[in-house]
C-alpha cells in the first residue's frame, strides 16, 4: 500500500511578523490544499515582536498550522524561550528546544540545532559549541542502522556549503555560516537542511551522501536558504514540499540519484576527520581487497583475487597491435614531428605538445601503437610510472605541480597530457575542485577513484573514457557514454580559476614556428636532463 506523503511548509526569518507569515500559509493552503506542518529557521521574533505575538500567547489568535521553531540567536530574544528543552509557546506553536530530533507519529525524523555558532563553553542561551554538535550527533550516529535523517533546521548556513555547487549569488559560502553546521549535516545527511539569517534565498543542487566507487549508494541531501518574512526584494522565504518518511521508503527509490547531483561539498572537513579516527580493528575488511566493476549495476562491489587486482599482478607483455593508417604518435612512423621529442626510454617517449598549453607543457606516449592506459602492457605502465616520477620531481624544482589527463576518445594512440600549474598558483584542491565543477556545469559526471585503485579497474579495454590524475596520487574519471568536449581538459586548465589563458584552450589557436617549437624542445630537453632516467640506462 502507497504512503501518503507528508506536506510541508519551511519558512526563513519571521521576525515577529506573524500576521504577515500566517496570512500568507492561509492563501497557499487555500489555493493548494492543508499542509501538515511549518517549520521555522532564523529569528521567529524580532524587536517589534510584543504586541502581535500578545494576542497568539494569549490564544485570541491561533495559528493555522501546527508550527515548529527554533531558538533565540540573540540575547534580545531569549525570553521567548522559557524552556531549554522545548515548550509549546502557543497554540500549534512549539518551541523545538537547544538541540535533539522530533519524530512525530508519522514517523518524519527532524534534527535541529537552534542558536549561532559559539567558540564559549559553555555556549551563551542563544548559541550551540562545539560540544552541544558532538552530543548532537552522538545520540543520533549511535541509533542502530542509522542511515540518516529526513529534515536538518539551522539558523546559520553551513560553511562551504557552495563548493561544487550552483551560485549563491551575493553571499560568499567560504566565509558564511558555521563550520560546526557544516559538519553536523555531513554527518547526519539529511534529506532536507534548512536555515536562514543571510536574508537570501538559495536551493543548492543536490549532493552525494556516499563516495561513488567506495561506498554503497546512499540518499542524496538537499540545502535550502531561505529569506525572511514579507522582504521588499520579493526574495523567496516560504518553501513547499512532500516527503515520504524515509524509514517508510522502498530503499531503492530512497537512494535514487537526480542527474543534476553533485559531490558532497563537506567531503574536504570528513576527510580531514576520518584522518583522526582509529585505524581498522584486525577483524575488519579494508576497502582495498574489493573493487567496482562499472559495467555492473552501480554499488555492487566483488571481491577481488590476486590475479585481478591491477596493483598486484601487471599484465603479461604483449605486442601492441598495429595501427590501421597513418599514426603521428607512433615514434617509427615518418609522421611523427620529431623535433618535440625530449626524451626517449625503452617503450615510452616524452614530446612537448604541439600547440601547448604552456612552453613547458609535455606528453608521455608509449614508442608502440596502443589506445589508452587500459591497454598497456606491465612493461609499459612501468615505464609510464617512471616517466610520471621524474616530471614530479622536476617540475617541483621548478616550483609547479603537474595536472595529467588522458582522453580516450576520438584518438587512436595514447596521449598522456601532463601540464604544470605553479605551486603559488593554486592548491591541488583547487585544481580538483575546477575540474569536477566545469565538470557538472556541462552534465559529465566525474568520478573520484579510490585512492587505492587505479584506472584498469574501473575501465574496460575499449572503453571510451576522461581520466585526470593530479601529482598528489587523486584521480578523477568519467565513463564517455555519448558526446564529449575534445578540448575539455585544457579548458579547464586554461579557465579564469587555474591559469587563466582562457585564449589557449584550443591548440590549433597555439600554432608556432618550427623554429621556435624546436628552440623550446631544446630547452626543456636540457633543463630535464638531470631527472632524465632513460639517459642514465
Amino acid at each position: 500500500m502507497a504512503v501518503t506523503p507528508l506536506r510541508v511548509l519551511a519558512c526563513g526569518d519571521v521576525e515577529g511578523r506573524l500576521e504577515a507569515l500566517f496570512g500568507r500559509v492561509r492563501a497557499i493552503q487555500g489555493k493548494s490544499g492543508r499542509f501538515d506542518m511549518l517549520l521555522c529557521v532564523g529569528n521567529f521574533f524580532g524587536s517589534t515582536s510584543e504586541t502581535e505575538w500578545a494576542e497568539y500567547r494569549t490564544g485570541a489568535k491561533k495559528a493555522p498550522i501546527p508550527t515548529y521553531v527554533l531558538g533565540a540567536n540573540d540575547q534580545e530574544t531569549v525570553s521567548y524561550f522559557p524552556e531549554v528543552s522545548g515548550c509549546e509557546l502557543a497554540e500549534n506553536i512549539t518551541y523545538l528546544g537547544r538541540r535533539g530530533l522530533y519524530s512525530g507519529t508519522s514517523g518524519l525524523q527532524i534534527a535541529y540545532l537552534s542558536g549561532t555558532e559559539s567558540q564559549d563553553e559553555p555556549a551563551p542561551a542563544y548559541s550551540f559549541s562545539a560540544k552541544d554538535v558532538a552530543e548532537l550527533k552522538t545520540s543520533l550516529l549511535s541509533t542502530p542502522n542509522f542511515k540518516g535523517v529526513d529534515i536538518l533546521l539551522t539558523s546559520p548556513w553551513p560553511r562551504d556549503v557552495g563548493t561544487f555547487a550552483n551560485s549563491a549569488g551575493e553571499i560568499d559560502t567560504k566565509k558564511c555560516g558555521s563550520k560546526l553546521v557544516s559538519d553536523l549535516a555531513a554527518s547526519l545527511k539529511p534529506r532536507y537542511h534548512f536555515a536562514a539569517l543571510e536574508k537570501a534565498y538559495y536551493e543548492r543542487l543536490p549532493y552525494r551522501n556516499h563516495t561513488v566507487l567506495q561506498e554503497t549508494p546512499q540518499h542524496v541531501s538537499r540545502f535550502i536558504a531561505l529569506a525572511d518574512v514579507g522582504n521588499t526584494s520579493k526574495k523567496k522565504y516560504l518553501y513547499a514540499f512532500s516527503i515520504v518518511p524515509m524509514s517508510l521508503m522502498d530503499p531503492a527509490e530512497l537512494v535514487k540519484q537526480p542527474q543534476d547531483v553533485t559531490e558532497n561539498p563537506y567531503r574536504k572537513s570528513r576527510k580531514e576527520a576520518q584522518k583522526t579516527k582509529a585505524p581498522l580493528c584486525a577483524e575488519e575488511e579494508p576497502a582495498c581487497q574489493f573493487f567496482f566493476d562499472l559495467n555492473k549495476h552501480q554499488g555492487k562491489k566483488r571481491p577481488s583475487d590476486e590475479k585481478e587486482r591491477g596493483n598486484s599482478q601487471p599484465k603479461q607483455a604483449k605486442k601492441p597491435p598495429q595501427p590501421t593508417g597513418p599514426c603521428w604518435f607512433c615514434l617509427a612512423s615518418p609522421e611523427v614531428e620529431k623535433h618535440l621529442v625530449v626524451s626517449i626510454g625503452t617503450h615510452c617517449y616524452l614530446a612537448l605538445a604541439k600547440g601547448g598549453l604552456l612552453p613547458d607543457h609535455v606528453l608521455i606516449l608509449p614508442i608502440g601503437h596502443y589506445q589508452s592506459v587500459v591497454d598497456l602492457s606491465s612493461e609499459v605502465v612501468e615505464e609510464v610510472t617512471k616517466y610520471k616520477s621524474a616530471l614530479k620531481e622536476f617540475f617541483r624544482s621548478k616550483g609547479k605541480r603537474y595536472v595529467l589527463f588522458e582522453r580516450n576518445y576520438r584518438s587512436q594512440h595514447l596521449q598522456l597530457q601532463v601540464i604544470p600549474v605553479p605551486l603559488d598558483h593554486c592548491t591541488s584542491e583547487d585544481i580538483k575542485e575546477s575540474f569536477i565543477a566545469q565538470a557538472q556545469e556541462q552534465q559529465i559526471e566525474l568520478l573520484e577513484i579510490p585512492e587505492h585503485s587505479d584506472i584498469t579497474q574501473v575501465a574496460q579495454p575499449g572503453t571510451p573514457y576522461f581520466y585526470v590524475e593530479l601529482d598528489t596520487g587523486e584521480k578523477l574519471f568519467h565513463r564517455i557514454r555519448g558526446r564529449f568536449p575534445l578540448h575539455f581538459g585544457r579548458e579547464v586548465l586554461a579557465s579564469e580559476a587555474l591559469l587563466a589563458l582562457p585564449q589557449r584552450a584550443d591548440w590549433r589557436r597555439c600554432a608556432a614556428e618550427r623554429a621556435e617549437e624546436a628552440a623550446q624542445a631544446r630547452a626543456f630537453r636540457r633543463d630535464f636532463q638531470p631527472f632524465d632516467f632513460a639517459l642514465r640506462a
